[in-house]
Order: structure tokens, then C-alpha cells, then sequence
């Protein structure tokens, strides 16, 4: 079965070496819970690295949002760690209060600010979640705040644009991406985002740099060195994998097929 088909009932999930999953935000409206959920259910792995903004620490200030979606992937998740899978938690800017539980572990998951994965072939890559390599959070906190507010605002317009999308019969689109991709300031904010961890692995002495935060699913080599970013699950819904003989790939999660099958699953519930 390819990574991004739907999976069968009677099928053995897909194994890899490693997956990378990051920005989730569980605790926003705008989360994909349910299609992550599907994706955890049909993929397993010998290491899940959760590269930051897991749970939404900001939004759950706000107001409290918490679906019973969000739980199941928090159990999945710790089942997994129960199962033998090594989970490691990497603390983003949204979950940072994280942070002052560094180095400790709560439910077979270790909390970290960074780490390294060794491939099956040898190279090292640094796993950070990539929020202190951004200067507006660095330095205008504020500002960031105030663009995650207008960020929540584009996920509302776009949820229901998207409702009007599945009706006829079209698949997901992202209007926030689209935004990003078009805006100038944008492009050049990543594209310096990009260039400034590449930059910091390769001084560390890294082959690469694994990575969240900016929303963009990617790898690509820069200058010599590995970049990959994993995406998130509010919508890319994509992942980033280390195979069984050692390749990376970037999975998209098909939106129309989760859609499809959750039809199928209430269908046979009835």
C-alpha cells in the first residue's frame, strides 16, 4: 500500500524508520485532529519525533477548545510510547511552557528542546522545531501574536470555503498558503527562515536539519545541507518519513479520502 492510498480494515499498517510530525495544535478549531488520528492509526514507526506546537498553549489561553478528536490523538499517541515506540516531544512556540520540563518524561514521552536523528545511512540531522531561528518571535512577540490571531481568522474563511469546495466535489485548498506563497514579504521571510537553521546545522556540524513551524512541508538541500521541514496538520496535512531503507519522504494525508473513509466507518457503525 503507497503512504498516501486509503488504508483497507483487514491491512498492516505502514512501518518506517523514523516519522516527523509537527504543528498540530491541538486546541484550535483549525487542527485536523481526525485526519492526524487516521494517519497514526495507519503508519507506525520505530521513532516520533513531535516537532512543537503539539498543543496550542496560546489559543487555550483564549478560550478553552478541546474536542474529544484532540484527546484521541493524545491517547494514540501515548499508546504508541506504551507499545515501544520512541517518542520524542520537541517544545515549539506555542507549547513553550513545555520548556521548563526539559530533559523530563511523562508517559514514556521524553520532553526536549532539540535532538539528533541518525539516518540508516549514517548522517546526523537536528531536530528543532525552529521558532528561535524567527526573528518576530525573538524580538516583536507581540507581533506574532497578533498574526496567529489573523492566521485564525484566514482558517475560519477558508473552513467554510472548503465545506462549499467537498460539495462539488473538489479537494482541500489553502487560502492561507496561497497568501504565503504570493506575498513577497512572506516568501522572503521563509526563504530566511530556511537559510538561517541550514546555516546553524552546518556550524554545529550536522548533515541536515529537520524542522516545523512555518506550515511548509519541504526537503530540499541548501547550500549542502539537508533541510526538511515537516508541515503541519492544519493544512498541509503532511508528514515527513524515514523509510526502511533509509529515504525521506514527505506524505500528504489525502483530505478527500479521510473524508471518504470516515463516510465508510459511520456507514457500517449505522
Amino acid at each position: 500500500m503507497k503512504p498516501n492510498e486509503p488504508m483497507e480494515f483487514d491491512e498492516v499498517p505502514t512501518r518506517y524508520r523514523a516519522i516527523w510530525i509537527s504543528d498540530i495544535h491541538l486546541g484550535t478549531p483549525g487542527c485536523k485532529a481526525d485526519f492526524l488520528l487516521d494517519f497514526l492509526r495507519c503508519n507506525e514507526s520505530k521513532h516520533l519525533y513531535l516537532v512543537g506546537d503539539i498543543i496550542d498553549g496560546w489559543q487555550l489561553k483564549k478560550g478553552w477548545y478541546w474536542r474529544q478528536s484532540h484527546n484521541d490523538v493524545v491517547q494514540k499517541i501515548l499508546r504508541k510510547a506504551r507499545k515501544g515506540t520512541k517518542v520524542t516531544y520537541i517544545a515549539g512556540n506555542h507549547d513553550e511552557a513545555l520548556r521548563q520540563f526539559l530533559g523530563m518524561a511523562f508517559g514514556d514521552i521524553q520532553i526536549l528542546d532539540e535532538t539528533t536523528h541518525t539516518m540508516l545511512d549514517g548522517r546526523e540531522l537536528w531536530v528543532t522545531h525552529g521558532d528561535l531561528f524567527d526573528g518576530v518571535i525573538q524580538h516583536a512577540k507581540w507581533l506574532a501574536y497578533l498574526g496567529d490571531s489573523l492566521y485564525t481568522v484566514i482558517l475560519k474563511m477558508n473552513h467554510y470555503f472548503n465545506q462549499i469546495r467537498h460539495r462539488c466535489g473538489l479537494s482541500y485548498w489553502s487560502l492561507s498558503q496561497f497568501l504565503k506563497h504570493k506575498v513577497k514579504n512572506a516568501v522572503s521571510f521563509i526563504t530566511d527562515f530556511e537559510e538561517a537553521l541550514t546555516a546553524e546545522a552546518r556550524r554545529r556540524g550536522y548533515d541536515g536539519v529537520v524542522c516545523g513551524h512555518i506550515h511548509k512541508p519541504e526537503i530540499r538541500e541548501i547550500n549542502g545541507i539537508l533541510y526538511c521541514n515537516d508541515g503541519d496538520w492544519v493544512e498541509s496535512l503532511s508528514a515527513l518519513v524515514e523509510t526502511n531503507t533509509g529515504e525521506l519522504k514527505i506524505i500528504h494525508w489525502p483530505y478527500r479520502a479521510s473524508l471518504e473513509r470516515q463516510d465508510i466507518r459511520h456507514a457500517i457503525a449505522v
